[in-house]
């Protein structure tokens, strides 16, 4: 017993000297990064008021909120929106037209940017490559209420499309009432407005490749299409998989805005999707457990699509979010 004490007076001793040794070098580390943390200050804050502290609110979703009881004073009622959401004749064709428009937005919105990068950092004029670089962001900044206009007045049956269709002897249609025409004018037109932005990424990712590669590569005889697929595309992969993990956790989180503006009672069979029907349900209706439930359950589906993805990319040896 007597041996024991100095041992453990040691332990303690080497203890306290580690915790004095990591606080310290925590304190130096602060002070040397104080100018960082003051600018990084402002941003946090905005995600602590705006994104995390609104997150309370998710707790109506198992109770049965009263506007005039309050949130801490409605009653609990466990799963009881989440088993009415399941069980609506809505749900299956909810899913399908939420999956099928964010699959399809996936499968044909991703690699339009990476390509257009690839033919953009192709081009040797470079007052052009800027130019075209240039337009092509244009349309990530007009507002969806005036891109959904467009789309309206062009598929309109008196609209361009329709007279240019006409010259080819084929009978004017009404697009915007056509059910099956809605996804393909949906996914176009995001396409549309989004690829020159999204190409930022991929565009940045080349700068990043040595020059020096390409150099080694015209002595050794490569050409255009082998310095591509050597050179270029390996050294753009990080991103592409960074990028493509994040548009996998949002397939269901289409946004609510455009397909609202798009969308009419005419084309639901295949425009409803869950972000439409929480608004018609929760603010229209004013069942707001009954909303929030159905975008905690979209919620967590996404974090699963995520998680999921970014677990394949790290099994697979490739750059993932942690």
């Amino acid at each position: 017993m007597d041996q024991l004490e100095p041992r453990e007076q040691e332990r303690t001793a080497v203890k306290t000297k580690r915790s004095k040794e990591y606080y310290k070098s925590l304190r130096k580390k602060l002070n040397n990064s104080k100018y960082l943390l003051i600018l990084f200050a402002p941003v946090l804050l905005y995600y602590l008021i705006f994104h995390y502290a609104p997150m309370f609110g998710v707790v109506i979703a198992f109770k049965d909120y009263n506007l005039f009881k309050g949130v801490l004073e409605s009653e609990w009622v466990g799963l009881k929106y989440f088993q009415i959401f399941i069980e609506s004749p809505d749900f299956l064709n909810l899913l399908r037209n939420t999956f099928l428009l964010g699959f399809y937005n996936f499968l044909f919105g991703f690699p339009v940017p990476i390509i257009f990068a690839l033919l953009l950092n192709e081009l040797k004029n470079m007052y052009f490559k800027r130019f075209v670089q240039t337009l092509s962001y244009l349309p990530h900044f007009i507002s969806n209420v005036v891109v959904a206009s467009m789309i309206v007045v062009f598929l309109s049956p008196s609209g361009i499309v329709n007279r240019m269709i006409s010259y080819l002897g084929i009978e004017p249609m009404n697009w915007m009432i056509m059910p099956e025409m809605f996804r393909t004018i949906f996914v176009s037109s995001e396409i549309w407005q989004h690829m020159g932005w999204e190409a930022i990424i991929y565009l940045a990712a080349l700068t990043s490749i040595s020059p020096q590669l390409y150099e080694a590569a015209d002595i050794d005889g490569a050409g255009r299409f082998a310095k591509l697929w050597y050179i270029t595309l390996p050294g753009i992969l990080p991103a592409i998989f960074i990028v493509g993990i994040l548009n996998i956790g949002k397939v269901l989180e289409i946004g609510f805005e455009k397909v609202f503006l798009l969308y009419n009672p005419v084309t639901y069979e295949t425009a409803d999707i869950i972000s439409t029907y929480v608004y018609r349900v929760g603010l229209v209706q004013g069942n707001y457990s009954y909303a929030t439930a159905i975008g905690l359950f979209l919620g967590v589906i996404s974090f699963t699509f995520l998680f999921g993805a970014n677990y394949l990319a790290k099994r697979f040896g490739q750059e993932s979010l942690w």
